[in-house]
């Protein structure tokens, strides 16, 4: 038979409502009456089921993930499966559970995020950056659900985001090239809609602009943060002379895709045409040549997300964006 806490309270000879203020730890229970709850608990093996924790103490402990947009980067790309790694270690320290939301149709409800975050209690949501965002995201966050977007711009009551100084960081790659004497540079940005992709081509038109170097609108050429797209719109950068000195790929995998196509074209790298990733994820130590990238500080991003909200979840009602710095690595290429 299923031990339930009416049965608890019985063998202790106590309230229904004394066993559950022993389970959750609350004052106004004697020492004596706490013990004897405890001996009869640890007797029977007694383990309270999710659905009584949660009715009872008001708290599920469960933390939403939302990999967000139409078009998004999901747990198989690299870059976000550290961060969200590291945020997954921070917020299970704290308490935290993860349960994750695919975009997908859903039984209870009206199908939305919200209506899943109501039917499974959760104390708050973290949401991945994607592109075409759909309404059921922007519902979330204006629903005073507490909110932390990784990447990806959110506002509304009890919401923040963390992400990496992405202006600050295409700059900082356009000054380095421009220090080398390298004058002809192309890019191959991602997905025009994401804060991301926008941000950092803002950096580089900015940077380029300020240090009086043309921009060559055939070489502004786009992907979709994966190794195929980069490849592709490498090949439109080769389309015809003359070529650009150097590439700027705005996320590893596309410089990865970049270098296959200059070297299909009979081309070296760095010799003839240098390119620059960004993230830094571990593969960029091993390709040949290494390639030289700006590192994101993806652990950070994960434990400042978790930090920021679990205060959203403690009852601080607003807390200000967080943008944190990158660092340029030259490797070979």
């Amino acid at each position: 038979m299923k031990i339930t806490i009416k049965n608890i309270a019985e063998l202790a000879g106590v309230s229904p409502s004394t066993v559950s203020k022993v389970m959750n730890n609350y004052s106004g229970v004697s020492e004596e009456t706490r013990k004897a709850v405890m001996d009869v608990i640890k007797e029977n093996k007694y383990q309270p089921t999710y659905t009584a924790r949660t009715l009872t103490t008001k708290k599920s402990k469960l933390i939403g993930l939302i990999y967000a947009g139409e078009i998004n980067v999901d747990f198989t790309h690299p870059f976000f499966n550290e961060v969200i790694t590291s945020f997954k270690k921070t917020i299970g320290a704290m308490g935290y559970d993860i349960i994750m939301f695919s975009n997908e149709n859903f039984e209870h409800g009206d199908g939305s995020y919200l209506a899943r975050c109501n039917y499974y209690h959760v104390e708050g949501c973290v949401i991945i950056a994607g592109d075409d965002i759909e309404e059921g995201v922007q519902e979330l966050v204006k629903s005073g659900i507490p909110c932390v977007g990784i990447d990806i711009e959110l506002t509304g009551p009890k919401v923040s985001y963390v992400m990496t100084d992405n202006v600050n960081l295409s700059t900082k790659v356009v000054q380095q090239l421009y220090l080398d004497g390298i004058r002809e540079i192309a890019y191959i940005g991602g997905m025009r809609d994401s804060a991301v992709a926008r941000n950092r081509k803002i950096g580089f038109v900015n940077a380029m602009k300020q240090l009086g170097m043309e921009i060559n609108k055939d070489w502004m050429q786009y992907g979709d943060f994966y190794e195929e797209s980069g490849y592709i719109a490498m090949k439109k950068l080769l389309n015809k002379k003359p070529y650009p000195k150097a590439v700027f790929a705005i996320a590893d995998l596309m410089a990865f895709g970049a270098l296959r196509a200059i070297e299909e074209e009979g081309l070296r790298v760095p010799q003839d045409i240098r390119i620059i990733g960004c993230d830094d994820i571990n593969a960029c130590r091993y390709s040949s040549p290494k390639l030289s990238t700006v590192k994101q500080y993806k652990d950070r991003l994960g434990k400042l997300a978790a930090n920021v909200l679990n205060d959203l979840i403690s009852g601080k009602k607003q807390i200000e964006p967080v943008l944190i710095d990158s660092k340029l690595i030259i490797r070979e290429s």
